[in-house]
């Protein structure tokens, strides 16, 4: 399938709003579809528990990135980064939106009353990362904050030479310091974005299963290929990753299918599923690991930490 035809896809189901709950501990399991080709037999890979670091850095940057709105972006920038940090890696969230939902969601900070954000970082040369950072209740994990300032970027940096680097030149003073940089990007594909794919060096696509998530899956790609070969060659696609997923209606199941079917092995062997916890903990201020430690979507997270940092190469060391 290419991605083009993603864009002219019909429905892939109607919702079947009683199905049993059986599939929700396997959501790779036989399914009923009428329509795209389903891999039933995939099975769910296991993963080891990450082995002890002796060091840290150099960091992987990964930009998580969808131009639709409402994906996962946020909610998996957060709980990916805590699970990960649990692990004993160093960790450092950029909120690169200028809603500021990723600086709300994890410290329970007010974006208006921050006096330095990443657009400081990005538009003035005396502010460094360190001016900027904010360190937060969970052990291991930092945050660069933003809020509405970060719009007018978008504009001016239209005038400035190498314009699609400055992200890229402004987090290189703290990479050797952190295993992991995770990019909360915008839902778009501007300027912002593209800083983001620049300094990056993978993408997670955050998917949700719905068949309007998969509209517009052509042009995100088509971003992602010239940013590949005009400005970052060394920018490769970490994988693609199944969000808010209710195993009990049809047409979530064949999403995931088609997912599958156009992605293969790109496709995360770890799914979220949709729960009421996320929210809670977002309104809370924390990531799920601390807010419902033991929750499914807490285990799912770590799950997808452990998946992640399996599937990523070694560079500097293993992270």
């Amino acid at each position: 399938m290419s991605w083009s035809e993603y864009d002219d896809a019909e429905p892939v189901g109607p919702v079947d709003e009683n199905m049993p709950d059986s599939p929700a501990s396997n959501p790779w399991g036989e399914t009923r579809s009428t329509g795209a080709a389903l891999q039933a037999n995939r099975p769910k890979p296991e993963f080891p528990v990450p082995a002890p670091l002796d060091s840290h850095g150099p960091a992987r940057i990964v930009a998580l990135c969808n131009q639709k709105g409402g994906v996962g972006k946020t909610t998996t920038t957060i709980n990916l980064g805590a699970a990960i940090a649990e692990y004993g890696r160093r960790v450092l969230l950029v909120d690169f939106d200028p809603q500021g939902a990723l600086s709300v969601g994890l410290g329970r900070l007010d974006p208006r009353e921050l006096d330095l954000t990443v657009y400081n970082l990005l538009m003035q040369r005396d502010v460094t990362v360190e001016d900027v950072l904010i360190k937060t209740d969970v052990d291991g994990l930092d945050l660069i904050p933003s809020n509405i300032d970060l719009s007018a970027a978008e504009v001016q940096l239209v005038g400035e030479v190498a314009r699609e680097h400055m992200l890229s030149r402004a987090l290189r003073p703290v990479i050797d310091d952190y295993d992991v940089v995770l990019i909360d990007c915008q839902p778009s594909l501007g300027l912002l974005t593209v800083n983001a794919l620049t300094a990056a060096d993978g993408v997670i696509v955050p998917l949700e299963c719905e068949f309007f998530a998969l509209r517009g899956v052509a042009l995100l790609m088509d971003t992602i290929q010239k940013v590949q070969e005009r400005l970052n060659e060394r920018l490769v696609i970490d994988g693609f990753l199944g969000t808010m997923y209710d195993p009990r209606t049809l047409h979530a199941r064949e999403v995931l299918a088609t997912i599958i079917d156009g992605f293969g092995d790109k496709v995360y062997g770890t799914v979220i599923n949709r729960t009421v916890r996320f929210p809670d903990a977002t309104v809370a201020g924390e990531p799920i690991t601390r807010f419902d430690s033991s929750s499914a979507g807490a285990n799912a997270y770590r799950e997808l930490a452990k998946e992640v940092l399996a599937r990523w190469p070694i560079s500097g060391h293993d992270v």
